[in-house]
């Protein structure tokens, strides 16, 4: 991907501000997590990654608070601190080939995008979908592809992925993109309806193809949607 350094300096100590609430919130839910600190790989991408040009016009003065704002189309930017929380479940490294599920504006993609070598996300509203694109493009995020599609069914034709990342709430695991979770694979998904009762879920498979599950914190995030047949 592009050298992101010549964007880093524009509203750098916000970002330097917002790392170090993510860092106090992520002591404070230890006993959920499982542990105290993040990987250093995984803060430095929150360094990187300019928050403020994910967010509508009207949002960014918020850009930097460690919550989620509203990016139109009944969709959410998330929380900050769970955008960092998921990559590091999802430890992605370097040679990793990963899959999004809710591409949304575009800001995980992008963290995802610092730690990996290559970003499938699939966006189920179409104009989600192009303002990613454009966005992640102009900010040099080469290593992203987007498209407009029904998540649950994953991207079949780059499967396996290393690590899934699932940024809307299922009712359940969805069973094709469990398939589609390469050996030694790790899957973080939020599960549960509605806007309560939902667990950050983490799946991981070992190299024998076995799979385990496990339940790592309360979240609340919109619901997965199925696509239309005018978005499918």
């Amino acid at each position: 991907m592009t050298d992101p350094r010549p964007r880093q300096a524009e509203r750098a100590q916000e970002r330097l501000g917002m790392v170090r609430d993510i860092e106090a919130e992520v002591r404070e839910t230890v006993s959920w997590i499982g542990r105290s600190a993040l990987a250093p790989r995984v803060i430095t991408a929150m360094k990187r990654v300019p928050r403020h040009a994910f967010v509508p016009p009207s949002q960014s003065a918020a850009a930097y608070a460690n919550t989620p704002l509203p990016i139109g189309h009944g969709q959410t930017i998330s929380q900050p601190y769970i955008v960092a929380v998921m990559t590091e479940l999802a430890r992605v490294g370097e040679d990793d080939v990963v899959l999004e599920v809710g591409t949304g504006c575009g800001y995980q993609s992008a963290v995802l995008a610092e730690l990996a070598r290559q970003v499938y996300s699939i966006e189920v509203v179409p104009e989600l979908a192009e303002q990613a694109r454009e966005r992640l493009a102009r900010l040099g995020y080469t290593n992203v592809e987007v498209r407009a599609g029904d998540g649950r069914k994953g991207w079949p034709e780059r499967a396996p992925f290393d690590a899934i990342v699932v940024t809307a709430a299922a009712e359940e695991v969805p069973p094709l993109l469990l398939a589609q979770l390469g050996p030694d694979g790790r899957l973080v998904i939020p599960v549960g309806g509605g806007f309560f009762g939902q667990e950050l879920v983490v799946v991981e498979r070992d190299a024998e193809g076995e799979v385990e599950t496990r339940d790592v914190l309360p979240v609340r995030f919109v619901p997965l949607r199925h696509a239309s047949a005018e978005e499918a």
